[in-house]
């Protein structure tokens, strides 16, 4: 037991350091997993041959991730992607096989272990892609969606892959290993059975997954919140994940694709959101363990000896499946950043590659020593995927906001104003609407055209251009104008803009929001009239509201926020003045944090003093504070 807490613990010190350190440098989880892999694994070595085994155990991962992506859907919405499910998703396989097998036969190899490594590295990386996607918020987006539909394909086509390959044997390995291609690693309901009797076995596991995730799954759960015992449910939970999966192994299906079947069944269920809780945990841990694994399962001394045609073939994989899925996405229309998202998320091979890797040596179709390298391969392609969704970050996202910004120019601005808003997000729109209602001539300039088309269906007369060019602002009428309200959504344009305002027009009033305490003083410096932080007001709303909740008196509550802002307007220049001193590149100093402590305490003396419930006749009518 000693030896498993260690290895256990190793794991998780790995994961706790390793993946926080790449989620701050902007690299995604996935990344900062296989990192910690092959840091306990070829770097030091504190991990060994046991990866191979926890990788099988942690591909449960996957066969979870499916269950709950299952239950985001319904029939009707799986019906409805039916033509990117088997259209996009088939030509992908198809095209991608057939590249594979041209490119394997051309390098050597016979047709049928070609035509085997087609098809392993058709398939691309369901664990990495749907967790990257679900990580930054792409799998609503069309290229998520589209990227999901052939994932989905993918796992289903592994099924007739695995059918195939006992089929593609080879004499002269099998003579080799002196076993033959029906070899049994493990217990199977149709190992021995006529294909007929086979395919009714299939068709009956698939049919018990559904009628009984339709007809047994709520009374059996009904059953099990009536204990009121929440472990009870998640052993139910993780029962049911578990019971599907072996299930499906004992009839040679996928346990992810009867993971995805069930959930889609569940999907309507009244307990859905209570197994995505229960089954959530396990998820991201498996799923996080079996990136581990792939990082610590690669073998240093195939990779020394053979670095160059692994990383040339690891490239290649990547390239050639990225001109499958561009024409593909040119193809059905997939226009834009989504195309590239597309391209980029499934250039890779995937977990199921080692699946059908492992399966083609036991059925001698490939050999050993070129299943190492073919496993590297699919390593290191899967490797370098959170690169590419860095460079669709950094590279590919922005560029097409630009393009579709700079593609058009500026409009003409008619108009002339005494108010010039830069900026109509969330926090723009408020700022206008309380303007036009009181028929107050504004101006509005916005450099994103989503948003100047969503306040002109509001009938907000906007224009589109980058409100930090000060010869827009001039055509806008800025030396006419006597307030300049500045709420765009970036910091150092934000900047900019005041800055220039005020050092030509410095008889305009400029209003200036905020994101936070220093982006206020640095909107100060710049020289705003007035700054407001976007969450200072709402803030202060919430935390009476707090002190009500808590047993406060209501007027209390109201004097104690108004005592708060009173305190913060009394030491506000105090803490400019320190913040001015700081260095650059530093945030904080002694001496703001020890004014900043100084503010604490006066705070606290001035919520003690006491206070005696006013009478209706007592009750102040209220004003700002700095209007009193």
């Amino acid at each position: 037991m000693t030896e498993y807490f260690v290895q256990a613990f190793i794991y998780l010190v790995a994961a706790v350091i390793a993946v926080p350190l790449a989620k701050r440098l902007g690299l995604g989880s996935v990344l900062g997993y296989l990192v910690a892999g092959v840091v306990i694994g070829p770097v030091t070595g504190l991990v060994g041959q046991e990866a191979t085994t926890i990788q099988h155990f942690a591909e449960f991962g996957v066969v979870m991730m499916l269950f709950l992506v299952g239950m985001e859907l319904d029939p009707k919405a799986l019906w409805a992607m039916r033509v990117r499910l088997v259209g996009l998703g088939g030509l992908q396989v198809v095209l991608s096989i057939a590249a594979g097998t041209a490119v394997a036969w051309w390098l050597g190899l016979v047709w049928q272990t070609a035509l085997t490594v087609g098809l392993i590295f058709a398939l691309s990386s369901t664990a990495i892609v749907l967790q990257t996607l679900n990580e930054k918020g792409l799998a609503k987006t069309e290229g998520g969606r589209s990227a999901f539909s052939v994932l989905l394909f993918q796992d289903i086509a592994v099924i007739p892959m695995l059918a195939l390959i006992p089929l593609l044997a080879l004499p002269d390995l099998m003579a080799e290993s002196g076993t033959g291609a029906g070899h049994d690693s493990g217990l199977s309901l149709v190992a021995h059975l006529p294909g007929w009797a086979h395919a009714l076995t299939v068709i009956a596991a698939v049919a018990a997954v559904i009628v009984g995730g339709f007809y047994l799954s709520r009374p059996l759960f009904r059953y099990v919140v009536q204990s009121g015992l929440r472990e009870v449910f998640t052993a139910t939970a993780l029962m049911l994940v578990i019971g599907i999966a072996a299930l499906m192994s004992l009839v040679n299906l996928s346990p992810a694709l009867g993971a995805f079947l069930a959930g889609v069944v569940l999907a309507n269920s009244e307990f859905r959101h209570e197994l995505e809780a229960n089954i959530e945990p396990f998820k991201g841990l498996l799923l996080g363990l079996f990136f581990i694994t792939v990082g610590a399962g690669i073998n240093f001394e195939v990779l020394v000896a053979e670095w160059g045609t692994i990383l040339t073939l690891g490239m290649a994989v990547i390239v050639v499946k990225a001109l499958i899925l561009l024409g593909l996405a040119v193809l059905f229309r997939i226009h834009g950043s989504n195309g590239w998202l597309f391209t980029l998320g499934l250039a890779q091979a995937g977990e199921f590659g080692f699946v059908l890797l492992t399966y083609s040596v036991q059925n001698s179709v490939i050999s050993i020593e070129l299943s190492q390298v073919l496993s590297l391969v699919v390593a290191l392609s899967m490797f370098l995927t959170p690169l590419l969704f860095i460079a669709y970050d950094r590279v590919v996202l922005p560029r097409y906001r630009r393009a579709k910004n700079d593609e058009r120019e500026a409009d003409t601005i008619d108009d002339r104003a005494p108010v010039i808003v830069a900026g109509v997000g969330r926090f723009g729109q408020i700022v206008c609407r309380l303007l036009r209602a009181n028929n107050i001539p504004i101006v509005v300039l916005d450099h994103e055209i989503e948003q100047i088309e969503n306040v002109r269906r509001i009938n907000i007369q906007s224009y589109f251009g980058d409100a930090s060019r000060l010869e827009l602002l001039e055509t806008a009428g800025i030396e006419d104008a006597r307030l300049l309200v500045v709420a765009i959504d970036d910091r150092d344009r934000s900047v900019r803009i005041v800055e220039h305002v005020k050092q030509f027009y410095p008889g305009v009033w400029v209003l200036a929001r905020a994101f936070d305490r220093g982006h206020s003083y640095q909107l100060r410096k710049a020289g705003a009239d007035d700054v407001v932080s976007e969450t200072y007001h709402s803030a202060l709303e919430l935390g009476g509201h707090a002190l009500t909740a808590m047993g406060v008196h209501p007027l209390r509550a109201k004097q104690m926020t108004w005592t708060f802002v009173d305190n913060e307007k009394a030491h506000e220049d105090e803490l400019f003045e320190a913040w001015q001193e700081i260095e650059e590149g530093i945030s904080f100093s002694p001496r703001y944090g020890e004014l900043f402590m100084k503010l604490e305490e006066a705070l606290s003396s001035a919520m003690d003093k006491d206070w005696e419930e006013p009478t209706r006749e007592d009750v102040p009518i209220w004003t700002p504070p700095d209007q009193r």
